[in-house]
């Protein structure tokens, strides 16, 4: 499916975006470890929150839909099923890494699958590390790559140094360290998103937190814990950078997930000049609040180091922000971005450079010389849901029409993304 998109004359209105997708994997995936019943309000029910669904319920885990409630009823991870059929992780890194984490101790032997994309991204960084708690994981290329056959074993906590700091990573280790004996203790190089944490906790794991470092001991037994899930930050990103690119807007997007370690995009947008206000909600177990952003003179700015973990996902449409900032800027230390559902610096660079955007692609990065005027062209957003609504951003900012081919990859995350652009922007 290739979409035709124009220019935007105004950009106008309230927007309700889907729930937080990775609240909403954890919100599945940590209820199932514990044995009775939960329900999971406002969840994301995208292509990758359905993948987890359907590897659950592979395990034997009821997961129904009651209106706009996700109902869940589990065995605990001791009465899991052995699945008599491959565990179809779709295109969801997410659940491929954090199923990893719960398939190694449990018992029980799987395979888990995925598309043709997810098949092709590399599972090392969590694969070597279950597998030095003792977990008997197999696949192609070295072990790597999907399809992965998990074989029962029994896990030892240890320490494990993750070099590249990585919430899907991390989570995979501490469900995984849950059913380790002993202490599993994990190292990171910086702080990443703690909704995993978060959770835990609620649930009644012990957990202890130092900064970047987190240690968490084996035999604990969860309880299950009903979830309000607030809109998804990553979903939101996309009408701030729209709102404070165009010269003509002021929008607002309700109940959106403000977590500090998730949320990195908001001090960026701020540092480089976006007018955002917030208007917390009561607080919660997550922080949440109303966003509001109008149109904004922007300025360059840096962005690496210890931000990345926290604003990966927004990279692609940060990027566009940048073509419309005065001055260059430079994001540096994001080479993960080239490992994701497609080589995301790659898509990003080409496409607005099509659209006639100064941008030069680095090896971990990009930079982009701004403000500069960009025109309509035929992009690719190469099955990538961010790259496709990043380059959906940049055509209602740019002059004349622009068409993305491969549209239909924004059903990942956010399958209504261009029926509500249609209903802000004026023609």
């Amino acid at each position: 499916m290739a979409s035709a998109i124009n220019a935007a004359s105004a950009v106008r209105g309230r927007i309700q975006v889907p729930g937080d997708k990775s609240i909403t994997h954890r919100s599945l995936l940590l209820n199932a470890l514990a044995r009775g019943g939960a329900r999971v309000r406002g969840a994301g029910l995208g292509g990758d929150c359905r993948s987890s669904i359907a590897c659950l319920q592979g395990l034997g885990v009821s997961v129904l839909r009651d209106g706009d409630q996700l109902v869940i009823d589990s065995p605990g991870v001791d009465g899991f099923d052995e699945p008599a059929s491959p565990l179809d992780c779709g295109n969801s890194g997410t659940t491929m890494r954090l199923l990893l984490g719960l398939l190694a101790g449990c018992g029980r032997f799987a395979v888990v699958v995925g598309d043709d994309s997810l098949s092709a991204r590399p599972m090392g960084r969590v694969a070597g590390p279950l597998r030095r708690m003792g977990a008997r994981i197999f696949g192609r290329g070295g072990g790597e790559l999907a399809p992965l056959a998990v074989l029962p074993a029994s896990l030892s906590g240890t320490q494990i140094d993750v070099p590249v700091a990585s919430a899907q990573v991390k989570s995979a280790l501490l469900i995984a360290g849950l059913n380790a004996d002993g202490v599993t203790r994990i190292r990171q190089p910086a702080r990443s998103r703690d909704h995993t944490e978060i959770m835990l906790a609620a649930m009644g794991a012990g957990l202890e937190i130092d900064g970047a470092e987190l240690a968490i001991e084996g035999g604990q037994r969860l309880e299950t814990i009903d979830v309000d899930v607030p809109g998804d930050f990553s979903s939101a990103a996309f009408w701030l950078v729209l709102g404070a690119s165009h010269p003509d807007a002021s929008l607002e997007i309700a109940n959106v997930g403000i977590n500090p370690t998730r949320a990195g995009t908001l001090s960026v947008l701020k540092r480089m000049g976006a007018k955002i206000a917030i208007d917390p909600n009561p607080a919660g177990a997550e922080p949440s609040g109303t966003l509001a952003v109008d149109s904004s003179s922007l300025s360059a700015t840096e962005i690496g180091g210890a931000e990345i973990p926290i604003l990966i996902d927004e990279i692609p449409v940060l990027a566009v922000a940048a073509t419309q900032a005065e001055g260059t800027t430079r994001i540096r230390d994001a080479g993960e971005l080239r490992v994701k559902e497609t080589d995301r610096i790659s898509a990003t660079v080409s496409n607005l450079a099509a659209m006639g955007a100064r941008i030069e692609e680095l090896p971990d990065g990009m930079v982009i010389e701004g403000p500069t005027p960009l025109s309509g062209a035929r992009l690719d957003s190469h099955g990538d849901h961010r790259v496709a609504m990043a380059m959906a951003v940049a055509a209602s900012i740019a002059g004349g029409e622009s068409r993305i081919d491969d549209a239909a990859a924004v059903n990942i995350s956010y399958p209504g993304f261009f029926d509500e652009l249609g209903r802000v922007c004026a023609a």
